[in-house]
């Protein structure tokens, strides 16, 4: 807010318009950094710029499921496409699917706004099925690895760090942590989760379903596996060999690319 990459204002209103340049005035004072356009044209702008975010994640999230399977590194491909100047590096980063309050309903938005007026959207549509998919992987993934004949996690112990749509909030809202969550229960598993801010929401949500922890080891402590959702700072570098003498089984499922899988490999993950 203090520091914005611009000022979109829409408005017809003379008036109006000078009152808010006035307000907007302190936050700009290095360079005139307000768009003024007709409001139609404002509420496009506004959706197309998280379309256009949106669309950047479920793009990498895309290509990180080809990494795999080709044995490619996504983070040096990430790297490599970044460094190109026309692209840039923010918004590529691979993980469980985005979440929040603002990608999922403008990308709602928008897609209603042109099937009114008969324009397909289709890459943003495409952006949208991708991240759906997005949200039940790191479920897949622990379901391959533990799940019976018939995919079930009877008797199985799954750890979830980071319950937020993303770190520094409480906010639940589309996190991709609850898709996880219903789908390991439904398969199931017992779950234990940690998040540094959001547990009471989420406990307004599951009740005695999902075990809430108070610390991340707590939650890790028995479990057969451990999936990291949120990028919260404190899950960054955990002590793994604490981890290892408490987990049932030392499995880790990184849904954020955060840990360096080939030591952790090394020493029996």
């Amino acid at each position: 807010f203090m520091k914005p990459d611009r000022v979109v204002i829409g408005s017809d209103e003379g008036r109006a318009l000078e009152l808010l340049r006035e307000l907007y005035a302190p936050f700009v004072r290095m360079s005139d950094r307000i768009h003024v356009m007709d409001p139609r044209s404002a509420e496009l702008t506004k959706y197309a710029s998280n379309a256009m975010l949106a669309v950047r994640i479920s793009f990498m999230n895309d290509l990180a499921l080809l990494a795999e399977k080709i044995g490619a590194d996504i983070d040096k491909v990430r790297r490599g496409v970044g460094a190109d100047a026309r692209i840039g590096p923010r918004f590529l980063f691979p993980g469980p699917g985005y979440g929040g309050s603002c990608f999922p309903k403008d990308l709602k938005a928008i897609v209603h706004l042109a099937d009114r007026h008969g324009h397909g959207l289709d890459v943003i549509r495409a952006a949208e099925a991708v991240n759906d998919r997005q949200k039940h992987v790191l479920g897949q993934k622990i379901i391959a690895r533990f799940g019976d004949d018939k995919g079930r996690l009877d008797g199985k112990v799954v750890a979830v760090w980071g319950l937020a749509f993303k770190a520094e909030t409480d906010d639940i809202r589309e996190s991709p942590a609850l898709v996880l969550i219903d789908d390991l229960l439904e398969a199931g598993a017992s779950v234990r989760a940690h998040d540094p801010e959001a547990m009471p929401n989420v406990r307004a949500i599951y009740g005695d379903k999902v075990q809430l922890c108070e610390t991340m080891y707590a939650a890790a402590e028995g479990a057969d596996a451990l999936a990291l959702v949120t990028e919260w700072r404190a899950y960054r570098s955990p002590d793994f060999e604490r981890l290892k003498a408490t987990m049932r089984t030392p499995a880790l499922f990184d849904g954020r690319n955060q840990w360096n899988a080939g030591p952790l490999g090394e020493a029996g993950f």
